[in-house]
């Protein structure tokens, strides 16, 4: 697929950038900051596209500062073991281009507090990551105002920008309308593969010597090999890092061309299914910003010479048939353009997208009618976290988000909807399910987080007949039609050992619900 490059400042789009404070850039400053905090990777990344644009422009070296706070909610040693995986695969790419890469842990809560403030008081210019969920948008305002010189947030989230959407859409269907109006032009415009590729910038040695005492850098070798460092941490060290699952750039590449190489060419048939596992893998390295939609897209493209030449230029609505690729690459596409940017969106335009209250109208008033509903089980925070319910399969998908920091998609689902079944309320489920997800997932605290969440209590659904108990109008699912429309032996086995199951398919006893 062939990109549309410029150079200069215009060279990201305009609709990516977005000024977060009115300070004026000093172009006697230093150096170009890049504040590298979820689009943490050296290539297909808008922000830092931007960032060498401006470097070149005041012809002023580039300091790339990634960050990792110890303060935030659920830091722990598994969260932190992914960051740190990638920030060592930023150092190396880094190293060999004409940039310096300031890799900051914090150490204790609050020790980084006032560094991005020092740098950017010797900053021709700012450049930060937008990334519309967590605690990163607070981040990012109060940084604008403490930081003296001009503070740009790139948006390099997915194929289309957050400020090309026209309103959170509540259902996939009417987003995928308005992707099939409006996404063809924006894939005209996709970043650089390594937009420091060929680029001669003046070098900067080292941060200032006072900065550079107050806030060290962490060593490469530490983020090589992490174990003694997390140790020191003030995380939660009971969620353990995922063995075989590391972050960064590379990581990210090479399960990418696993996916396509083993797991697409099934997808639109199997992925549903918990046996099959053709699951992509790559959401993890999405959240952290390690992969990019367009580099994905790119991947995809190469495999038979698509380009948005091919698209059909029917709006549709339907999930297969628009973008002119084979059946499995489309379905795959649905699941990262439409669901993902369809929750990107939402928490974009609406700040509560994490909360309850933003449920749709309907999906309030069915719970709320049936929130006094008798439920046949009431589990408390510990009871699920510990998978120790009287269901093998809900106990079995806890397990595997305890160990591997995910749970099967459809499974997923299925998780959610048992949560709400068996809460003494709607809103204390909403509770328990972003605890469980966000503490344990690799891929938690995202907009898709909640997107997921919510999907399970309404939100971008409809009303379902009949009415039912605890859920009302809201779509229901079971664990004994989960038994019955999948070959669950193997799953049950890998993730709940005790339980003893047929090869055919789990036992009567496996069916409650």
């Amino acid at each position: 697929m062939s990109p549309e490059v410029r150079i200069g400042l215009d060279s990201v789009p305009a609709l990516r950038v977005r000024a977060e404070n009115r300070a004026a850039v000093r172009p006697d400053g230093a150096f170009v900051l890049y504040w590298m905090i979820a689009h943490r990777r050296p290539g297909w990344n808008f922000a830092l596209q931007r960032a060498v644009d401006w470097a070149r422009e005041l012809g002023r070296p580039l300091l790339v500062l990634e960050t990792l706070r110890s303060d935030h909610r659920w830091a722990s040693d598994r969260l932190h073991a992914f960051v740190l995986g990638g920030m060592a695969d930023n150092a190396a790419a880094f190293a060999r281009k004409p940039v310096l890469h300031h890799a900051y842990v914090e150490p204790d809560p609050g020790a980084g507090r006032g560094l991005l403030a020092a740098l950017g008081g010797e900053a021709c210019v700012v450049v930060t990551d937008e990334f519309p969920a967590y605690f990163l948008p607070r981040m990012v305002r109060a940084a604008a105002e403490r930081v003296a010189v001009r503070l740009e947030s790139v948006d390099a989230n997915g194929l289309l920008p957050l400020r090309a959407a026209d309103q959170a859409h509540s259902r996939a269907y009417l987003f995928r309308r308005f992707l099939q109006k409006s996404l063809r032009r924006h894939l005209l415009e996709r970043p650089l593969p390594d937009p420091l590729a060929g680029v001669r910038l003046p070098r900067l040695a080292r941060v200032p010597e006072a900065l550079r005492r107050r806030w060290p850098a962490t060593a490469a070798a530490e983020l090589r090999a992490p174990a003694a460092l997390l140790a020191t941490l003030p995380i939660d060290h009971t969620v353990a890092p995922v063995s075989g699952t590391p972050g960064g750039a590379r990581a990210g590449a090479a399960r990418l061309a696993h996916f396509l190489r083993d797991g697409l060419p099934r997808y639109a048939d199997e992925r549903g299914d918990p046996a099959a596992d053709v699951a992509s893998g790559l959401s993890p390295y999405l959240h952290f910003g390690h992969v990019g939609t367009h580099q994905i897209l790119d991947a995809l493209s190469a495999r038979d010479g698509w380009t948005p030449a091919r698209i059909e230029g029917t709006v549709t609505g339907k999930s297969s048939g628009w973008w002119g690729m084979e059946r499995n690459a489309e379905a795959f596409l649905d699941e990262l353009v439409t669901w993902r940017e369809l929750g990107y969106t939402c928490a974009a335009l609406r700040p509560d997208h994490a909360s309850y209250a933003s449920l749709p109208e309907w999906a309030k008033a069915t719970l709320a009618a049936h929130a006094k509903d008798a439920r046949t089980h009431v589990y408390d925070l510990d009871t699920f976290a510990a998978a120790r319910t009287h269901d093998p399969i809900w106990n079995a998908a806890q397990t595997q988000l305890l160990r591997e920091g995910r749970i099967h998609n459809y499974l997923r689902m299925l998780w959610g909807k048992k949560v709400l079944e068996w809460s003494a309320s709607p809103e204390h489920a909403a509770q328990i399910l972003i605890e469980l997800n966000d503490r344990y997932a690799l891929d938690g605290r995202d907009p898709n987080s909640y997107s997921g969440i919510y999907w399970c209590l309404g939100r971008f659904d409809r009303p379902w007949a009949p009415q039912r108990p605890v859920y009302g109008s809201i779509r229901y699912m079971s664990s004994g039609n989960t038994a019955r429309k999948f070959r669950l032996a193997g799953y049950l086995a890998r993730y709940a050992p005790a339980v003893e199951s047929r090869p055919d398919r789990p036992r009567q006893g496996l069916l409650p619900g």
